[in-house]
């Protein structure tokens, strides 16, 4: 990842693990949709008001890379850089575990922007992040 544009950090709740003790797959794609959601906020961005105006931003693709695995009461950060390509605008995050800052996910989730029910080309994107896009 070339750049931090935003960190947030988490613990892993006991629920989360499977019978191996460590957390199952799939949380890791809804720690990197919390810390997103958590992005948006720290821009001034609220998620339920962009769709109150007729506004979704949804995940398209998603592809996780697991390389080393978090349990039970480890604190992780979330660290999320981002680019557009085409209509889409692409999150790149990383998971470390705070111990030893050890990479444990790596994801590339690609989200578009649909308007009123219409696919658009992420203007929306340009609008709401375009200082990042510059950095």
């Amino acid at each position: 990842m070339e750049r931090e544009l935003f960190r947030h950090r988490m613990k892993v709740r006991d629920y989360e693990c499977d019978v191996q003790g460590v957390v199952n797959n799939a949380n890791y794609q809804h720690y990197m949709e919390h810390a997103r959601h958590e992005f948006l906020l720290s821009c001034g961005v609220s998620f339920s008001k962009l769709h109150a105006e007729g506004v979704d931003f949804m995940v398209s693709k998603a592809t996780i890379e697991y390389k080393n695995p978090l349990r039970g009461d480890d604190f992780f950060d979330v660290v999320i850089d981002m680019k557009r390509e085409g209509a889409k605008l692409v999150c790149l995050q990383n998971i470390h575990r705070c111990s030893d800052d050890k990479l444990c996910a790596k994801g590339r989730i690609e989200i578009v922007s649909v308007v009123n029910g219409m696919l658009s080309r992420g203007e929306k994107f340009d609008e709401l992040f375009a200082n990042f896009f510059n950095k």
